[in-house]
This record gives C-alpha cells, structure tokens and sequence, in this order.
C-alpha cells in the first residue's frame, strides 16, 4: 500500500478514493448498476471509520433506497 500512495503523491486522495469506491460497490447494487458483492464486516467498519473522520470527498451525496430486484435475499 505505501508504494501506491508514494506513486500517487497523496495519501489523502487515495483513502478518499477508497472510501468512495467501497461506497460505490453497495450503492451501485442497489441501484441495479452491479451484481451484489458481500462486504466482510471489517471493510464495512473501516469505511465507516474512515468516513466518520472526515475521508468523504468522494461519497456519493445520496444513499438510495434499496432496489428489491438487486438485495442479497433474492
């Protein structure tokens, strides 16, 4: 991880980046945009930590309903 963020040149960008695209892989299954992908607990809690710091510049701005064609239990 640390040579990726050397080649960036920004760690911030890079854990913003994260944060939006872990964001992006629910909300875009439940907008029927990808097949749903299960999150492993520890994933979930740290983009939620990482989110509740103040790593959000790339969140998407709404959290759409879920789509009951695309949730797990179908």
């Amino acid at each position: 991880m640390a040579e990726y963020v050397q080649t960036i040149g920004d760690a911030d960008r890079v854990l913003n980046t994260l944060v939006g695209d872990t964001q992006r892989i629910d909300v875009f299954a439940r907008r029927g945009f990808a097949i749903p992908q299960p999150m492993p607990a520890d994933v979930k809690t740290a983009h939620d930590e990482l989110a509740d710091r103040g790593d959000t510049t790339r969140l998407l701005d709404c959290d759409p309903p879920a789509d009951p064609r695309h949730t797990s239990a179908n």
